[in-house]
């Protein structure tokens, strides 16, 4: 065993998300079940379960529900948590005017 799993700091804007776009519930979802039982210590462990995850700066984005939609986290490895910064769709993430929120 390599330590404990992740905490995931909010669920509550994934069900947010979710209600206003109910085709990204189930993906979301899924991405949530999987990160609170993981054990990443680094991105190359993140790509290993989610190929696409990028890295934005500080960020690690995730491709969700097809690519349709994007979530964009700050992970402290050292601390097991995950923070969510945004959910949005891909468009919105394309614009970019989130970086200017993040700190990422």
């Amino acid at each position: 065993m390599r330590g404990s799993c992740l905490h995931v700091i909010s669920h509550k804007a994934l069900r947010e998300f979710a209600i206003k776009h109910p085709d990204a519930a189930a993906p979301l979802e899924d991405w949530y079940k999987i990160a609170v039982a993981a054990r990443w210590q680094n991105l190359n462990e993140v790509r290993a379960t989610f190929p696409h995850a990028d890295l934005v700066g500080a960020c690690t984005a995730f491709n969700i529900g097809g690519n349709k939609y994007r979530l964009v986290t700050i992970i402290i490895y050292a601390v097991k948590r995950v923070y969510i910064r945004f959910v949005m769709t891909h468009a919105e993430y394309d614009r970019g005017r989130w970086k200017h929120d993040c700190g990422c």
